[in-house]
């Protein structure tokens, strides 16, 4: 039997209510496999951030249930909901989202001292290692490049030892030379250390590091491709925009 990480069982997720209510996801079930790579792409309002928001527990489905690991997300109390995420979820966003006035170390140690662990310096300093930083433990973002800030913010992400790793647009703020850097230590992650990795995108040549892309079109799943190369994920979307509306 296939250990899934998450699993998202008939989602629907609307906004609002009566005639000017909008359905951004459409009875999507999806199962996202222990210790692999998913890319998520789609046109522009095709349902990609909600569905990671539900997947992730940051918003909750209009139905369906989400499941992580054997617990239903949608059944929990916002205050559990709250410790899940922390204990188990590690989030990187397009913008680095740290804090200026901390050095590297800091910023990365920040989760723990949330959840109220005392991190270890070993740890923290491990951790920045694993991401080609272990030099830069003492500088402040201001101090480091785009591509340094979005390392240390996946090292952030990853010293809980999160379950799940969900990244939205990770690379979208990087040049191409960096991107292919943060995108191979994404890809690392996943064939040495065995994480789970959901990420949105729009880069073809992002999507092409994911053992697999899933496609979505008007909040409904509309197909996948395994193993693909970034002229065929292009391909297929370059067909999912050329779709009437």
């Amino acid at each position: 039997m296939v250990d899934h990480a998450i699993q998202l069982c008939s989602v629907s997720r609307r906004y609002g209510s009566g005639d000017s209510a909008v359905t951004a996801l459409d009875q999507v079930s999806l199962c996202f496999p222990v210790g692999t790579f998913t890319a998520v792409m789609g046109p522009s309002g095709s349902g990609k951030s909600s569905l990671l928001q539900c997947a992730a527990g940051l918003d909750r489905p209009t139905s369906g249930s989400v499941t992580l690991g054997g617990v239903e997300l949608t059944k929990l109390t916002e205050t559990r909901l709250t410790l899940l995420r922390r204990e188990r979820i590690g989030f990187v966003f397009q913008t680095f989202n740290l804090l200026p006035a901390l050095t590297a170390e800091q910023n990365v140690a920040l989760p723990l001292r949330l959840a109220g662990r005392r991190p270890s310096r070993a740890g923290v300093r491990e951790a920045l290692r694993q991401v080609g930083l272990g030099d830069r433990a003492r500088h402040r973002p201001h101090e480091m490049s785009g591509g340094q800030q979005q390392r240390v913010a996946l090292a952030r992400a990853l010293i809980t030892r999160p379950a799940v790793l969900f990244a939205d647009e990770p690379t979208g703020a990087l040049d191409s030379c960096t991107s292919r850097e943060v995108l191979g230590l994404l890809r690392g992650m996943v064939d040495r250390d065995g994480q789970t990795i959901v990420m949105v995108t729009h880069d073809p040549v992002a999507a092409s590091h994911a053992d697999r892309v899933v496609f979505l079109v008007d909040g409904r799943v509309n197909g996948e491709l395994v193993a693909a190369s970034a002229d065929n994920i292009a391909a297929r979307m370059t067909e999912l925009e050329a779709v009437p509306c």
